[in-house]
């Protein structure tokens, strides 16, 4: 399973974005984990982004986004915070992990939590993911999510995280 398929258009398809989401409901929810949500000015680079563009970028316990910024991208790497124990989020610059459990368990977990965010929910969340390039073996992300994420489930249900 790969994330964010670095080849892929991310002009294309319309997925949610910050600037549609606003910025309040997702600085809360952040703030829930220890996370801190910065925003950077329409253009300029975002701090922390591993991809760059419009991507999130993430430093220490603090996420960066931009009006463009889409919220799965926010809540990606939002929860690749939330996945590390506190010990290891504060020597985070970029890239979180090279862990593939790891990953898994922020692919979850960043569709739980887009229920908490008004407007934006599991359903449209999963869709934006496809849409944006996520890959998962069985294809799509919904299938993933109901018959193939076992092992993330239970990674976020050792460490007491939303599953």
């Amino acid at each position: 399973m790969h994330p964010i398929d670095p080849l892929h258009d991310a002009s294309s398809g319309p997925v949610l974005r910050l600037a549609d989401l606003g910025e309040a409901p997702a600085a809360t929810l952040l703030a829930r984990f220890g996370l801190r949500l910065q925003r950077v000015a329409d253009g300029a680079p975002i701090p922390g982004s591993f991809w760059g563009d419009e991507e999130a970028g993430i430093i220490g316990t603090t996420v960066y986004v931009r009006g463009d910024t889409p919220v799965h991208s926010l809540l990606h790497e939002a929860c690749h915070l939330i996945v590390l124990p506190p010990e290891r989020r504060a020597a985070v610059h970029t890239d979180a992990t090279d862990s593939i459990e790891e990953e898994d368990a922020t692919c979850y977990l960043q569709i739980v939590l887009a229920d908490a965010l008004p407007g934006v929910g599991r359903d449209r969340l999963m869709a934006d993911m496809d849409a944006w390039g996520y890959s998962f073996r069985l294809g799509s992300t919904r299938v993933w999510f109901e018959h193939d994420a076992e092992n993330a489930r239970a990674f976020l249900a050792a460490r007491g995280l939303p599953h």
